[in-house]
């Protein structure tokens, strides 16, 4: 298939590429590199624009014949959207809406999204199947639930097939070391540690208050190559008219606290903890069960051990201590 990837020069629009190539496919990307870098693309066609740049993607679905597109462009930082919500909305639905209009008068009927476990807010159960009630608490999940919404809508109008991708925490890194984690301004838990090994420096635990079994937050963890995987096995039931919601985790949760001793025992460097105030946006537990996906795509987690995840951004982490340096 020929697929266009938008913000496919991101962290795990990037991985998902390596696959897509691997597999067969003809991928092309479209990232303003606000967040993604040239480097992570390689020698993949790569469009630079601004999707809320209308014109310029109606010329890109005007030049090439796409048989699908991966959405992977927008704004992922909960507690900034809490502070910033136009940005949230006008990037992710207002962007949104612009790519599903270009992909409508392209007559392209078939797209999968990056979408969040931030959709579900605080849950009323654990561990979280797609059935549970979608009900976000910042505007980044808010954000996301909007353009799955759009999606459905989209497809009752217009018979768009979709599949939206709901991750819990990506993680890890290529096994090559080649790309990784990289993000211009980092909030994800195990870079933040990462770095703090690197560097010496301490790690702030944002709110040890919760209720958990340490009091600090705990998140399912998933590799971003098993992501990957999720995404090019889509492809394999994606049609037009059809709609599928599939949680990608790892259906196991660990908190903060043991996220960082992880770490410290991988890197083999001491991370000092000190406790700050909870982050805006953040819930105390998000843990996945992804029998769906796994009855019907087959996809199962291959990197089952947080010690082997963590391994693989030492890797990338203690080897590129600058990210891509671009």
């Amino acid at each position: 298939m020929k697929i266009l990837l938008t913000g496919g020069a991101g962290y795990v629009g990037s991985h998902v590429l390596r696959q897509l190539i691997a597999a067969g496919h003809e991928p092309v990307v479209f990232d303003d590199l606000s967040n993604g870098h040239r480097k992570a693309v390689g020698d993949v066609e790569l469009v630079e624009g601004d999707i809320l740049d209308m014109e310029l993607l109606e010329k890109v679905f005007q030049r090439d014949r796409f048989d699908c597109v991966m959405h992977f462009c927008g704004l992922i930082e909960a507690a900034e959207s809490v502070a910033r919500p136009d940005k949230y909305y006008r990037v992710n639905v207002a962007g949104g809406a612009n790519l599903l209009n270009a992909m409508v008068g392209a007559d392209v009927g078939r797209i999968v999204f990056s979408s969040t476990a931030a959709v579900y807010g605080r849950p009323d159960c654990l561990p979280i199947d797609e059935d549970h009630p979608t009900k976000p608490i910042n505007p980044y999940g808010h954000s996301k639930r909007m353009f799955e919404q759009m999606l459905e809508d989209y497809r009752e109008a217009f018979g768009l097939g979709y599949a939206s991708l709901r991750y819990f925490n990506a993680a890890g890194a290529d096994e090559s070391g080649e790309i990784g984690e990289a993000h211009r301004s980092e909030s994800h838990l195990i870079p933040i540690v990462l770095r703090a090994a690197l560097t010496g420096g301490a790690f702030t635990i944002n709110g040890d208050d919760y209720d958990t079994r340490d009091g600090t937050p705990v998140r399912d963890f998933v590799h971003v190559n098993d992501l990957a995987r999720a995404h090019v096995a889509t492809l394999d039931v994606l049609d037009e008219g059809t709609a599928h919601i599939y949680n990608v985790g790892s259906g196991t949760g660990h908190t903060v606290r043991e996220v960082v001793e992880v770490a410290q025992r991988v890197s083999g460097c001491d991370v000092p903890m000190t406790v700050g105030e909870r982050r805006p946006g953040d819930t105390p537990t998000l843990v996945a069960t992804a029998g769906r996906i796994e009855r019907e795509l087959g996809w199962k987690a291959q990197y089952t051990d947080l010690a082997d995840i963590i391994t693989t951004a030492w890797k990338w982490h203690s080897t590129h201590p600058e990210g891509f340096a671009d």
